[in-house]
């Protein structure tokens, strides 16, 4: 994670800080600071390489309703204008953050011209307030005001609305591990609160001789279940992070596995419940995928700009309430599988049980450019243990491989218990 610059507390009767900016003299205008144009043709191979095969699925190879596919097509021409307005303000948004002293350095280039660079912080609140305004105007040209999804549609933009505030609020007061695990809890009460699907879980029926039941109802404890899921989501993308364009690469690999499953569920199912649950669940990763691929574009190696807690909190929540009230909750974990794996591993660091450091970040070696793995109990380092020292782009790669390997062994495991499991 970079490093986040913060001045020293100013004395009784000392003139206020500097801005980062550079000073104007009388005879020279202020200097805006500049930054690096986006790697735009990385988020155009991303958006064909995530997007063609919901494509094609959606439009080619199921035979969907006619009404599905034009709202998929307003969907996908919002989200491709919230694409455009993302790239258009993050930049914007960077030079305010860097006024207001709100930037880092990349631990990662220490030693480097570049790890001097102030690197703006907390730039996913661009995405998730573009999201959010998406999403919103959406409703406008699908859902009715009796619609039965409304409700929980509405109670879903409210956590994430909530999730990105807090997150900015962690970001900007950097506050202890304690309550980041509080902040989740708060955000999903909306969710919570209007969430009014079924409560009951569906007994694997290798099982079943042994419970002698087929389906579990579980009542309130199902409402602890999606609070415990909210708390994991949000936390586990946190800490799954530490090298440019990991967080926003992951997170866009989970939406588009998201998306494959939300089509192939429309289209092999023949329940008009579960056929809306997937289609809402269409309507709010759509956006959020193609605003995270514009984050990508600047957060890519080497990073333009740092997505902050605002960002990964902001992922986590959306992610989780398409899994929720799309009823997949199961899948969805299956998707975050590196995650759960990172999480396992960084236990007894997370806990205190062995020291824990600020950061657990690999070394890095300035004259060789490569990078080393410590000790830490992260999949960060673990990688760079297993399969040696590389560059922090090509450990980025890899660690998105393994992501995009995990979500595959998903859906390749749903179709071989298919029948057997459940």
């Amino acid at each position: 994670m970079a490093v986040r610059h913060r001045p020293a507390a100013a004395a009784p009767g000392d003139p206020p800080p500097a801005s980062t900016a550079a000073v104007a003299t009388p005879d020279e205008p202020a200097k805006e600071p500049v930054l690096r144009p986006p790697n735009l043709r990385l988020a155009a191979v991303a958006a064909v390489l995530f997007l063609a095969p919901f494509s094609y699925l959606a439009f080619v190879h199921y035979p969907l309703d006619a009404d599905l596919r034009r709202s998929i097509l307003k969907c996908a021409a919002m989200s491709l204008a919230g694409f455009f307005v993302a790239l258009k303000f993050i930049p914007v948004a960077a030079r305010y953050h860097l006024r207001r002293r709100m930037f880092g350095y990349d631990i990662n280039k220490k030693g480097l011209p570049t790890g001097e660079i102030k690197v703006p912080e907390a730039l996913g609140l661009v995405v998730g307030i573009v999201y959010l305004v998406i999403a919103i105007i959406f409703q406008q040209f699908h859902y009715t005001e009796d619609s039965i999804w409304l409700v929980e549609y509405n109670a879903a933009l409210a956590s994430v609305c909530f999730m990105i505030l807090l997150g900015f609020v962690d970001d900007v007061l950097d506050v202890p591990w304690r309550v980041k695990l509080v902040l989740p809890t708060i955000a999903a009460l909306p969710l919570l609160m209007a969430y009014a699907g079924g409560t009951s879980i569906i007994i694997p029926k290798p099982l079943t001789p042994y419970v002698g039941l087929t389906v579990l109802e579980l009542g309130s404890f199902y409402k602890i279940f999606m609070l415990l899921l909210a708390v994991f989501c949000t936390n586990s993308i946190n800490i799954h992070a530490g090298i440019n364009g990991l967080e926003v690469g992951q997170t866009v690999v989970i939406s588009a596995a998201v998306l494959i499953h939300n089509v192939m569920r429309i289209g092999s199912s023949t329940d008009i419940e579960t056929q809306q649950a997937h289609e809402f669940s269409i309507y709010l990763v759509l956006p959020f995928l193609t605003t995270s691929l514009a984050l990508l574009a600047f957060n890519w190696y080497p990073s333009i700009v740092f997505v902050g807690d605002t960002y990964t909190y902001f992922a986590g929540m959306a992610l989780v309430v398409v899994g929720i009230l799309g009823h997949f909750s199961e899948t969805l974990l299956l998707f975050f599988l590196p995650q759960v794996l990172n999480f396992l591993c960084s236990v007894p660091q997370l806990f205190h049980f062995v020291p824990c450091p600020r950061h657990r970040l690999p070394r890095f070696d300035p004259q060789t450019g490569l990078l080393t793995g410590t000790k830490d109990g992260n999949l960060v380092n673990i990688f760079l243990r297993l399969f040696g020292n590389c560059s922090e782009k090509a450990l980025c790669i890899r660690l998105l491989i393994f992501q995009a390997l995990c979500c595959i062994f998903c859906f390749w495991l749903r179709y071989m218990l298919t029948g057997w499991y459940k």
